[in-house]
């Protein structure tokens, strides 16, 4: 069975690019929001959407709340999926030229 491919939109793709720079390091949607602007309501539907098409998988993190002072925190890394389809969509974006274009 196939997953869903998720819709590349804007604040999907400026969200991947956050992954992309740091492909190794396991991302909140703390230092999601840092990097990109984009607030809650909006970026994690699109980390869920991420996650079931499996471009991102999630977990906990270690720390206990009462140690760190806060609750803790879901831990976002890109896949090695995610890594190849997003190199790909960002690809798709730049013709030839080297300049950003969208596909009709």
């Amino acid at each position: 069975m196939s997953r869903p491919e998720p819709r590349l939109t804007h604040q999907t793709l400026k969200v991947l690019r956050v992954f992309l720079e740091q492909p190794n390091k396991a991302l909140a949607g703390s230092d999601i929001w840092k990097e990109t602007g984009i607030f809650s309501g909006t970026l994690y539907p699109i980390l869920a959407r991420l996650e079931k098409a499996g471009w991102l998988t999630s977990s906990w993190e270690a720390a206990e709340p009462s140690e760190v002072g806060r609750p803790r925190k879901r831990l976002y890394r890109l896949t090695g999926v995610g890594q190849k389809r997003a190199l790909g969509a960002f690809e798709d974006l730049l013709p030839a030229e080297g300049r950003l274009g969208w596909s009709y």
